[in-house]
C-alpha cells in the first residue's frame, strides 16, 4: 500500500494583562498591544461585543471605549458596538450566534480584524465560538469582568454554547490573542458574581497547590468582605495556574482527562437541572464539597482535610446543597461529562489538599450518600 504521511505543529502564544481602568486615555495597556500587530502595515478593524450586564453597571463604557480610539490611526473601530444579553441565557440561545455572524459579515471583519468581547464567562464563551467558525477563525480579545471568567474560564483556550439542553455542546478550541484583565470591572459586581468566581481558585488550589489552599484560609473572610487586593492576587495566581497547565497539559483535550473540570461534572448537570438559575462558580463549589465527601467516603482524603475545604466553602458564603440534588437526575451528569470527551470516564478526586488522582469510575452509592450528607449539614450547618 503507499501512504503518504503528514505531521506539524502549530504555536499558540498569548499573553493575559492585569490593569485597571483599562480605557481611560492615560492607560496605555491595549494600545501598545495594538502597535506590536500594527507591524502587519494595514489598518485593522476592530468590532467590539459587550456584555449587556456590565453596560447597565458602567453606563458610559461605549462613549468612553469610541474616546479611546479615536485619535488612534492605525484601527478602524467599528462604530456600532452590540450589547448582547449576558449569563448562561447568552450561550443557550442560537439566534445569538447568528445575530454575531451576521455582524461579523455586514461590518467585513475578516482574519486580520478583532472581535474584542467584553463580558462574563458566558459571553466570552459565545463570541469567541463565533470567532473560531467565521472565515475558519478570527482573531478574537478576551476583556472578562467577572471573577470567574479573569481567574479561569477567560483565560483559557476553550470557546462554546450550550445545544440540546447540554454544555457547552458546541465549541472550538480556538485561544485568544490576547487577555486583558481589568480590577475596574470587579467593583461593580454583585455579591453572588464576586463569591461564585472563588471557586474556581479553590478548585485549582485543591489539585495543585497545597500552599494557595492555606493562603485562602487565611484570607477567607477578606474575600467575604470584598477586599480588592486580596481578590487581585487571588485573581492572579489562579490565572498563573491554570495557564501553566495549559502549557504542560492537553491543551485541545485530545485524550479523556481533564484534570482543570475537578467537581464539574455534577456542576454542569446542576446548572441544566436547575434551568441555570444557579450560578456556574456556585454549581463548581457544590461539586468540589461532593467530590471532596466522595473521596473521603473512599478513604483518600482525612477528615480533618475534608472539613477544612467545607468551612473554607461555607465562610466564603456557599451554600453547599441545592434540592436539584434530590432524585438520580445529578447522576445523568457523570454519563454526559464522559461523552462530551468521549472515551472512558474520567474524574479528578482528591488524595490530599494540594494532590488530584484520576479515577475511572464512581460508586453511585457513594455518591448518594455524600449528597445526603451535605443536605444534612446544610439543614444544620456544622
Amino acid at each position: 500500500m503507499n501512504t503518504l504521511h503528514q505531521s506539524f505543529n502549530v504555536q499558540f502564544t498569548y499573553d493575559v494583562y492585569f490593569s485597571d481602568r483599562l480605557f481611560e486615555s492615560a492607560n496605555l495597556t491595549l494600545l501598545e498591544f495594538l502597535k506590536k500587530r500594527h507591524s502587519e502595515g494595514f489598518r485593522k478593524k476592530i468590532l467590539f461585543i459587550l456584555d449587556e450586564g456590565v453596560t447597565t453597571s458602567h453606563p458610559g463604557l461605549p462613549e468612553q471605549i469610541k474616546a479611546y480610539f479615536a485619535p488612534i490611526s492605525m484601527v478602524d473601530l467599528v462604530p456600532d458596538l452590540l450589547v448582547i444579553p449576558g449569563g448562561e441565557g447568552a450561550k443557550n440561545d442560537p439566534a445569538l450566534v447568528d445575530r454575531l455572524i451576521e455582524a461579523v459579515d455586514r461590518y467585513g471583519i475578516d482574519r486580520h480584524s478583532y472581535v474584542i468581547a467584553i463580558g462574563g464567562g458566558s459571553v466570552l464563551d459565545l463570541v469567541g465560538y463565533v470567532a473560531a467558525i467565521s472565515h475558519r477563525g478570527i482573531r478574537h480579545i478576551r476583556i472578562p469582568t467577572t471573577v470567574l471568567s479573569q481567574n479561569d474560564s477567560g483565560i483559557g483556550v476553550k470557546n462554546g454554547v450550550n445545544y440540546r439542553g447540554k454544555k457547552n455542546f458546541l465549541g472550538s478550541f480556538a485561544p485568544p490573542v490576547a487577555v486583558f484583565n481589568d480590577t475596574e470591572f470587579l467593583k461593580t459586581l454583585d455579591d453572588r458574581d464576586w463569591r461564585a468566581g472563588i471557586s474556581e481558585a479553590i478548585k485549582v488550589a485543591l489539585i495543585k497547590d497545597q500552599p494557595f489552599f492555606e493562603w485562602l484560609e487565611t484570607n477567607a473572610e477578606k474575600l467575604a468582605a470584598r477586599d480588592l487586593d486580596a481578590m487581585q492576587y487571588l485573581i492572579h495566581r489562579c490565572a498563573e495556574l491554570h495557564l501553566d497547565h495549559i502549557a504542560s497539559g492537553d491543551p485541545f483535550e485530545m485524550g479523556s482527562s481533564r484534570p482543570l473540570d475537578f467537581g464539574h461534572w455534577s456542576a454542569h448537570k446542576l446548572e441544566q437541572l436547575t434551568d441555570f438559575e444557579i450560578r456556574h462558580g456556585e454549581a463548581v463549589a457544590i461539586g468540589i464539597a461532593l467530590d471532596s465527601l466522595y473521596s473521603q467516603r473512599l478513604g483518600w482524603l482525612s477528615e480533618t482535610d475534608t472539613h477544612r475545604i467545607l468551612h473554607l466553602e461555607r465562610t466564603l458564603g456557599f451554600t453547599l446543597f441545592h434540592p436539584a440534588l434530590d432524585g438520580d437526575g445529578v447522576l445523568k451528569g457523570l454519563n454526559e461529562f464522559r461523552e462530551h470527551l468521549g472515551g472512558q470516564l474520567t474524574i479528578m478526586l482528591l488524595k490530599a489538599i494540594g494532590k488530584g488522582v484520576e479515577v475511572h469510575e464512581m460508586d453511585t452509592e457513594l455518591i448518594r450518600e455524600a449528597i445526603g450528607i451535605l443536605k444534612e449539614n446544610e439543614i444544620q450547618p456544622a
